[in-house]
């Protein structure tokens, strides 16, 4: 396996989307962004976002011979052994970093990053096990993302607020959408459009903000104006519409979390959250982001 390869299993051109959950989760949690835990939490849920996307070639190896057999596996890029191996290795590095904040550094919050970390290592490991023909898959995958909330907020306060959760669910809810219409990408088509209700969800809770404040107001409608831009291409169903429409189901990821710091009044993260979104439109050119 050589490293353009282990680019390709690990989709790092999602990662920045991992990293503006973190800033969100340690913004939701009430703490500084410039808090000396921060870069470790980035590389902590870094590796095992990245462990997540090996293990998930390695336990589907079989269905992508049948419809993707691009991918690195079958294809032959990479071993079965190899990518099993990577990714529980990055997946343990990433609990053992999380721990590291709770107990190797003064001030730290204990095991609760820990447990944390465990819950989010055994989420990945089920959805990637499981999701194929579990109905509840999506709702795995969103639980992974609201684990990298509250992984980044216990890292940094010892009691996190409710609405780390609160808001954690709205992301959730975001990612049940976005889950669903993945899990279509080699249908070239989308069987049912229900699921569009929990992409909007998210919105619905931010209007209040945006009718009191600009700043909330614009991000409000730039990610509102993004997730229809998705859902144009799903309608039109060219050819690659749908791995495209996923991408940017992805990328809105940034968006969302930009508009949760800007409704948390803290408008000095908003700028390199939306830096963050546009890095992971430019990856996505470059390594595919499903």
């Amino acid at each position: 396996m050589n490293w353009k390869v282990a680019l390709e299993l690990g989709r790092v051109s999602n990662l920045p989307t991992v990293w503006t959950n973190t800033i969100a989760g340690v913004a939701l949690a009430g703490a500084s962004p410039v808090d000396a835990r921060v870069p470790v939490l980035l590389l902590a849920l870094s590796l095992c976002y990245v462990a997540g996307m090996f293990l998930n070639d390695a336990f589907d190896r079989e269905f992508d011979a049948r419809h993707r057999s691009e991918r690195p596996i079958p294809s032959g890029r990479a071993s079965v052994g190899a990518v099993l191996g990577a990714g529980y290795g990055l997946l343990v590095a990433g609990v053992l970093l999380l721990a590291w904040t709770g107990f190797g550094v003064t001030g730290g919050t204990g095991a609760r990053p820990l447990f944390a970390g465990l819950a989010l290592g055994a989420a990945i490991v089920v959805y990637d096990l499981h999701h194929k023909h579990n109905v509840w898959s999506p709702v795995v995958m969103g639980l992974c993302r609201l684990l990298v909330y509250v992984a980044a907020a216990c890292a940094v306060v010892a009691d996190p607020p409710a609405r780390v959760l609160g808001v954690g669910l709205l992301l959730l809810s975001y990612l049940v959408g976005l889950t669903y219409f993945a899990r279509q990408e080699h249908l070239g088509r989308i069987a049912s459009l229900w699921p569009l209700l929990f992409l909007v969800l998210p919105l619905l809770w931010a209007l209040p903000a945006a009718a009191d404040g600009a700043l909330v107001a614009v991000l409000w409608l730039l990610l509102l104006g993004w997730i229809v831009h998705a859902l144009w291409l799903l309608r039109r169903r060219r050819p690659g519409d749908v791995p495209r429409a996923v991408g940017a189901l992805l990328a809105g990821i940034c968006l969302w979390d930009a508009l949760v710091v800007a409704v948390l009044g803290q408008p000095q993260l908003v700028l390199p959250l939306l830096g963050c979104f546009a890095l992971t439109l430019v990856l996505q050119r470059y390594v595919a982001p499903t």
